[in-house]
């Protein structure tokens, strides 16, 4: 199955091309960026987003991920994809957005339509995500997509030498809500 580009109001979400690499290091080159995220190096380079972009390109297999960008005028602005557990119908919904486009609802609006995706497309059981638990903007994200507060994994990652909690969330498949 080949990764499909995804539409919302205002985004769309597509795969990830060498042409985004520039602009992809600049974003998630961003201090602000990596501090929030457990799996994008500081700093993040040219070559990391080639990479990346190389890694996670192709069909739906063990990962899919998606470039987040502007419908009008196809500006990247971030990332979101899934990490596939097949055998347990699981995935782990990881997402970020570029700092000049903080606060403007596109993590929430990208996260919606990727828990979706997992649901309806790939058929998932269970789609669960966590963030650091200093990073509140994220939980509210995963709050307004719908998902239930699990728990929290006190240390459970190092992240520049410190150990860092984290918050979970998980949805079932039956908790979606269903299109009228």
């Amino acid at each position: 199955m080949t990764i499909p580009t995804l539409h919302t109001d205002r985004l769309l979400l597509r795969p990830h091309t060498l042409a985004d690499a520039p602009e992809l290091a600049r974003l998630a080159g961003a201090r602000e960026v990596a501090a929030t995220t457990l799996r994008i190096p500081h700093p993040y380079s040219v070559a990391d987003a080639e990479a990346f972009i190389a890694e996670w390109h192709g069909g739906v297999n063990e990962r899919v991920a998606f470039a987040i960008v502007l419908r009008e005028n196809s500006v990247l602005l971030g990332g979101t994809g899934l990490r596939l557990e097949k055998e347990h119908q699981r995935a782990e919904l990881g997402y970020w957005i570029g700092t000049p486009y903080w606060g403007k609802g596109y993590a929430t609006e990208a996260a919606r339509a990727v828990l979706r995706y997992g649901f309806e497309v790939l058929n998932l059981h269970r789609i669960f995500a966590s963030h650091f638990s200093n990073n509140a903007a994220s939980g509210n994200i995963l709050r307004k997509i719908g998902m239930k507060h699990e728990g929290q994994l006190r240390h459970h990652i190092v992240k520049w030498g410190q150990y860092v909690d984290l918050e979970l969330y998980a949805m079932l498949e039956s908790d979606l809500p269903r299109s009228a």
